[in-house]
């Protein structure tokens, strides 16, 4: 594959995991502020498609491409920025995978209450606690990664 070929479908990913994360939190997090299990349920349902569609195979992708453009470019991968974002890769995977759980978790706490026709239960905003305090080592992390792919600082 060419190198802006391979640099394009890099750069390409990485806005889709970004656009992607940012549209499922923000989606996520309106549902869960009504408090209504229904809507939080079937917001969920979509948040939860939506990660396995689009965000797991970005991830893939940015992994792939990265590394694949660093062999390209001969880049060892101990050269600064780009150890560091590869760190800062793995830290964003080790918040996201437990994230997806919650919203599986949390999806099923709100169809259960919306079932019942009752409150949503403490495991349910335990979850989504937890949840929110993930989202954000993984979104600056992302960020971060998104200013040492454009800086390279060395």
């Amino acid at each position: 594959m060419p190198y802006l070929a391979l640099k394009w479908v890099h750069v390409l990913s990485s806005t889709l995991l970004l656009g992607t994360g940012l549209g499922i939190a923000f989606f996520m997090w309106m549902a869960h502020l009504t408090r209504d299990a229904r809507t939080i349920a079937a917001t969920a349902r979509v948040v939860v498609i939506a990660d396995g569609v689009f965000t797991a195979p970005a991830v893939v992708v940015q992994l792939v491409t990265g590394l694949w453009l660093a062999q390209v470019l001969h880049l060892p991968l101990t050269t600064f920025w780009v150890k560091t974002a590869l760190l800062l890769f793995f830290l964003v995977g080790a918040c996201w995978l437990p994230v997806v759980w919650m919203q599986v978790q949390a999806r099923n706490h709100a169809r259960a209450a919306a079932a019942a026709g009752g409150a949503l239960p403490v495991a349910y905003w335990r979850v989504m606690r937890w949840w929110f305090w993930l989202g954000w080592p993984a979104f600056i992390s992302v960020i971060v990664i998104f200013w040492l792919m454009v800086a390279k600082p060395l």
